[in-house]
C-alpha cells in the first residue's frame, strides 16, 4: 500500500514562539514528528512512502534520504500555498493506487490507522475514510457530520456535526480526477477537495481514531506526548 505525507508547511506559529527547528523534526518523545509517522504508516501496512517537504530548508530532505527507511520513501521538495496543491503535488507518486495520506504534524495512536485501513478494506473497494476525532484541536476544525453507519453527510457545518477531521486519511486514487483538480486555485485547501467529493457523491465514510493533536503550538508537543505515552529524552 502506499502512503503520503503533507508536511510542506512552514510551522510559522512555531516560529513564532520562538522554535526554528522545522516542524517535522520536532522531536516527540526524542523521535521526530516525520520518523514516527512513517513508523506508524509503515505499522498501517505501507510499503511506499511519499513525502512532500518544503524548500526553505533542506534540513527534511536531507534527513528522509539520509536515514535508513525499512520502506521505501520517496521525497518531494517543493513550497507549496496550500495543502492542497501539496496533495495535487503528491499526485503522480499516489494515484495508481488506494493510498493512506497524513499530516505531518497529526499525531493520534499509531494503532488507528491500521484500523482505519481494515475499517475501509471491510466498506469495499470505491470508498474513501476519514479518520476523525471527537477531540476539537486545531483553530480551524473541518467538522463531518457522520450517519449511524459512518458515512459522512455534511462537512464544515458544526451544528450538524460532533466530529472533527483528524488529518488522516484512506482515499481512492479516483479522488484525483473525481473531485477534478485540476487547478490549485479552484482548492485552496485540502477540506475543499474533500468537500468537492462528497458534492459529487463519492461515498465518504469517518472513521474515529480516538484523541487526535494537531502539532501547531510549543504546548502541543507535551500534549502529544501524554497522548502516545513517551517522553522527551
Amino acid at each position: 500500500m502506499n502512503a503520503g505525507i503533507i508536511a510542506a508547511g512552514l510551522g510559522e506559529r512555531l516560529r513564532a514562539q520562538g522554535i526554528t527547528t522545522p516542524k517535522p523534526l520536532l522531536e516527540i518523545g526524542g523521535r521526530p514528528l516525520i520518523a514516527r509517522t512513517i513508523d506508524a504508516l509503515r505499522a498501517a501496512g505501507a510499503t511506499r512512502v511519499a513525502c512532500i517537504v518544503n524548500a526553505e530548508t533542506n534540513a527534511v530532505r536531507d534527513y528522509l534520504r539520509d536515514t535508513p527507511w525499512p520502506i521505501r520513501v520517496e521525497v518531494v521538495q517543493r513550497t507549496t500555498a496550500s495543502s492542497a496543491e501539496s496533495f495535487l503535488t503528491l499526485r503522480p507518486l499516489l494515484a495508481d493506487a488506494p493510498f493512506l495520506l497524513t499530516t505531518v504534524d497529526t499525531v493520534c495512536d499509531p494503532r488507528a490507522l491500521a484500523a482505519l485501513v481494515a475499517r475501509a478494506h471491510a466498506l469495499g473497494p470505491d470508498v474513501s475514510v476519514l479518520g476523525v476525532t471527537t477531540t476539537v484541536d486545531d483553530e480551524k476544525p473541518l467538522w463531518a457530520e457522520l450517519d449511524a453507519d459512518g458515512r459522512i453527510r455534511s462537512l464544515d457545518d458544526p451544528t450538524r456535526a460532533r466530529h472533527v477531521t483528524a488529518g488522516v486519511y484512506f482515499l481512492q486514487p479516483l479522488v484525483y480526477s473525481l473531485a477534478n483538480v485540476g487547478a490549485e486555485r479552484a482548492f485552496p485547501a485540502f477540506r475543499k477537495v474533500l468537500g468537492a467529493l462528497l458534492d459529487r457523491g463519492h461515498p465518504l465514510y469517518g472513521f474515529d481514531v480516538g484523541a487526535s493533536i494537531d502539532v501547531d503550538r510549543p504546548e502541543d508537543i507535551a500534549a502529544a506526548e501524554r497522548l502516545l505515552g513517551v517522553t522527551a529524552s
